[in-house]
């Protein structure tokens, strides 16, 4: 009897185990959050249209995508859409079609039946439009002054454009024009029209028309204002082409004039001392060679004190990186320049830009948009005297400018007060085996930098192997025991190098996997330093600006 109600017991309990299993079987899954949508393939461009291509999430009703320029502190669009792959067109962005050439940022997210299911936001990446198919060219530097620009085109066919629209910057759908100016014959024929009567500094859009057919347009952005040729203290030689009127005007010219030179001119350089402030420009136009300086090898008089020396919109070119200079002195007396600058010029050919020695004293050393290539061995600058109270820079400041073919840097036999690098880029900028940051006075007396070196937004490439033997490490520093470094967004290629032991702390931010070649359309021939490899993280941010990705 025991028996039978122990086996009665046993497939009570199995039973109910069974129940219980079968229930559990029967209960749904937890509903928990829809994946963040995911790309299929890339996000691509054809024309002004984006294609999405987006996996497809089973269980989402419907996704809702968002489109940006400024990374999503605007959005663009917002579109609701029940499919994973959407074109954004003029369709369905309800006639209202993306620009052309824009760089826009893509997010999405997915939603399900019940709106606490729905997925996170997935950001899916960047993507630029086509250019717009026209026969505008894309303006060169010399196309633009403070108030006028040079719209050019490829002239021929059918049908010929017989207007240029200017619109502002901001308009960029070209709604509301400026300014209208009608196309005639001998321009139709040359492909080139001349807008004037800007406002410097501004950007504008020149677009071109046959007819009411649009054909393209391109941004331009003035410069800053030129000269006033009429002001007081202004000696205006943009009228002459005779090599000696510099020189003549020069020694004729009140302290604190300014000279304005004519655009594609030669001028033979003085040799006197300078012993006045003086401004030397090039007046601004659509000339491609600006007024050029030839056989510099300037002084400074001895003793004197000069507010300022300035170079603007100059070539300065020497006859060759073994022999002249652009500045030289060495005063047998007290001699203060308190600001040597040189802005928007070309300085090539010569042994040094600036070398002083003995009692010559810079207070403020600024190269600024500027392009400097084939130095010798006295570099962008070189302190040339031991001792107390001998040649010295305080403060260098080197500024949206390209190094190239430069065979030393910076070197001093004094303390300076600081060093500023900012959106630089340098290619074979210093000799195998040279060195960068070179102050070698006497170790801590005079070999320091005191408020440190900074360098900003710059690139670098490897050295220059003018002697052909395929080395390219160079030595970061010598001296600056007591020196700061600062290095903020910058880069080197994968061929620069320091020599064994010859590292600069913290440099370089980042590294370029590739070489110069790769990275640089034609940096050894060419002077070419617009980026060739689109997937370089610093095209838009580093080097000088003329070469960035716009």
């Amino acid at each position: 009897m025991k028996n039978i109600q122990l086996i009665k017991s046993i497939v009570f309990c199995m039973v109910m185990m069974s129940m219980v299993v079968a229930c559990k079987e029967e209960l749904p899954d937890p509903v928990t959050r829809l994946f963040m949508p995911v790309l299929s393939k890339d996000l691509t461009a054809e024309r002004n249209t984006v294609i999405i291509n987006m996996g497809n999430i089973k269980l989402a009703d419907s996704y809702t995508i968002e489109v940006s320029r400024d990374t999503f502190k605007t959005v663009d669009y917002t579109l609701k859409v029940d499919t994973n792959y959407v074109v954004l067109d003029e369709i369905t962005l309800n006639g209202d079609p993306l620009f052309w050439n824009m760089l826009y940022q893509v997010r999405a997210k997915a939603h399900a039946s019940d709106p606490q299911y729905d997925s996170k936001v997935s950001d899916l990446g960047s993507v630029m439009t086509e250019r717009f198919p026209s026969i505008q060219l894309t303006p060169a530097r010399n196309d633009v002054t403070d108030v006028a620009l040079k719209v050019k085109w490829q002239p021929g066919g059918a049908t010929p454009v017989t207007k240029i629209k200017l619109f502002a910057g901001t308009d960029l759908k070209l709604l509301k024009p400026l300014k209208e100016v009608a196309v005639n014959a001998a321009s139709q024929q040359s492909g080139t029209a001349i807008v004037d009567g800007l406002t410097p500094l501004t950007a504008y859009q020149a677009a071109i028309y046959s007819g009411e057919e649009l054909r393209g347009w391109q941004v331009y952005n003035t410069l800053k204002a030129g000269v006033d040729l009429t002001a007081p203290g202004v000696i205006n030689l943009t009228k002459s082409e005779d090599p000696t009127a510099l020189a003549t005007a020069l020694a004729a010219a009140p302290s604190g004039s300014t000279i304005v030179l004519k655009k594609g001119v030669d001028y033979n350089t003085p040799t006197v001392a300078l012993d006045k402030s003086i401004t030397i420009a090039s007046a601004l136009g659509f000339e491609e060679k600006p007024a050029t300086l030839i056989n510099c090898n300037w002084n400074i008089a001895n003793g004197v004190t000069l507010d300022l020396v300035k170079f603007s919109g100059v070539h300065i070119i020497g006859s060759g990186i073994a022999s002249a200079y652009v500045f030289n002195p060495a005063p047998a007396a007290l001699t203060t320049v308190k600001e040597l600058i040189f802005e928007d010029c070309v300085i090539s050919e010569v042994r040094g830009i600036l070398r002083i020695g003995t009692q010559a004293f810079i207070n403020k050393y600024i190269i600024r948009n500027s392009l400097v290539y084939n130095i010798g061995g006295y570099g962008v600058l070189t302190t040339d005297t031991d001792g107390e109270n001998m040649a010295a820079v305080d403060e260098i400041t080197l500024e949206n400018t390209t190094f190239s073919k430069v065979n030393s840097f910076l070197t001093s036999r004094q303390n300076s007060q600081k060093v500023t690098i900012e959106s630089c880029t340098f290619s074979e900028f210093l000799i195998s085996g040279g060195t960068l940051f070179n102050w070698r006075g006497t170790a801590g007396q005079r070999s320091n930098v005191k408020d440190g070196i900074s360098v900003r937004n710059s690139v670098f490439g490897h050295a220059w192997d003018e002697a052909k033997t395929e080395s390219f490490a160079i030595r970061g520093y010598a001296g600056l025991e007591a020196s700061s470094f600062s290095f903020i967004n910058s880069f080197v290629t994968s061929d620069f190098a320091f020599v064994a032991g010859g590292e600069i702390p913290g440099f370089p931010v980042g590294t370029y996997t590739k070489k110069a070649a790769d990275l640089w359309v034609s940096p050894y021939t060419a002077l070419n330093f617009n980026f060739k490899d689109a997937a370089f993280a610093g095209r838009r941010t580093v080097g000088d600006t003329r070469w960035r990705v716009k």
